[in-house]
């Protein structure tokens, strides 16, 4: 008989799959994990307290830099807040770019994932591929907003450039060319039996696991719910667009996979309407003072990110900057379920399982 002890062991934070500067101490008894401790907060730089100090337009470029795959949301997202309060009308112009903007970004974030996620678990080509339609989507939006990473676009009532000349033909253009290339995708990798042994089971949890926990975006539709928060409580005009909400109900690693895979086309959708419905001409910026100074009172908004739900809380006391803010962060909430994930499992499924979870530790720290 084999006898064995338990041992302490660190993932991370200097850990290539731990996706960003994230530590998990396992108790581990053999390769058995007995249990898991997340350690956070390597790349905390207390974004809402410094909100305090600035005026809202200053705000902005910080949300960048909390989900930093998906810029676009987090701008959305504190823009909306503000012009709840505010009332404010924005041009028909600005809101197509800003959902136009919004969906490159989560084909693009959904893009690092799949990649990545593939490289984890043994797969060198899939990265490549994904990195080169990535490289694609992020030169169109350099050319939108002049940042490759950090996406500086939404401004209060608005956006902050019009689209180049030429620029939305070039979205058209790459939406068939994403599709072609999402089939290639699935003909490499979804029906891969190596694959499937590593992701089939592994991670799986229940609808009520899911809710209870508080889990978004692909960690909840994997169970069976249907909830996206751009059709069951749309904003902007995503309920000019028809696109569907995909689920499966396996609850495991491969569910979340074809989740988000599925979502890759179904944003491709949204942007063939979105550039089928793009007015001619128009303002992108709608009437706003220059010193923005919300109302005295409180909002809570929420928006639809690739990585879940995204909300933005704000109290004002009618001054140029926030009395408080907080911002809902998905990949925080998500990331709760993993040490109940990891109990039982093989240490082989420990990057399985945390990287198809789809964390950005820019958003979990904030």
């Amino acid at each position: 008989m084999i006898r064995t002890e338990e041992m302490l062991l660190n993932v991370g934070p200097q850990h290539p799959s731990t996706h960003g500067v994230f530590r998990v101490v396992l108790k581990i008894d053999g390769e058995i994990i007995k249990e898991a401790t997340p350690v956070i907060g390597y790349l905390h730089r207390g974004t809402e307290k410094l909100a305090e100090d600035l005026n809202y337009t200053q705000i902005i470029p910080y949300t960048d830099r909390m989900d930093y795959l998906s810029a676009m949301t987090g701008n959305y997202v504190i823009c909306h807040a503000v012009e709840t309060m505010m009332g404010t009308d924005i041009p028909e112009r600005a809101e197509y770019l800003r959902v136009i903007a919004m969906e490159l970004s989560r084909v693009a974030s959904h893009l690092v994932w799949f990649g990545t996620y593939l490289l984890d678990i043994g797969a060198m080509s899939p990265f490549l591929y994904a990195f080169r339609e990535r490289e694609m989507i992020i030169n169109l939006i350099n050319e939108l907003c002049g940042a490759r990473l950090t996406f500086n676009y939404m401004r209060v009532g608005g956006v902050k450039w019009d689209a180049p000349e030429g620029w939305i033909e070039k979205v058209q253009d790459f939406i068939p060319y994403m599709r072609e290339q999402l089939e290639g995708y699935h003909d490499l990798v979804t029906g891969n039996e190596i694959f499937l042994t590593r992701v089939k089971d592994v991670g799986t949890y229940d609808a009520d696991f899911a809710v209870q926990h508080s889990l978004s975006g692909a960690n909840l539709r994997c169970t069976g719910v249907k909830w996206d928060l751009r059709k069951d409580e749309p904003y902007s005009i995503y309920d000019r667009f028809d696109f569907d909400v995909p689920t499966e109900t396996s609850g495991d690693a491969y569910g979340r996979y074809l989740v988000r895979m599925e979502e890759i086309r179904q944003s491709l959708r949204i942007l063939e309407q979105a550039i089928e419905q793009f007015p001619e001409g128009g303002k992108i910026m709608g009437k706003v003072p220059r010193i923005i100074k919300p109302p005295a009172g409180e909002t809570y908004v929420r928006i639809e990110s690739p990585r879940g739900e995204i909300g933005c809380y704000i109290h004002s006391k009618g001054k140029p900057q926030p009395y408080r803010l907080k911002f809902r962060r998905p990949s925080f909430y998500n990331l709760q379920a993993l040490p109940q994930l990891l109990q039982g499992q093989n240490i082989a499924n420990l990057i399985t399982i945390l990287g198809g979870i789809d964390i950005v530790l820019g958003e979990v720290d904030g």
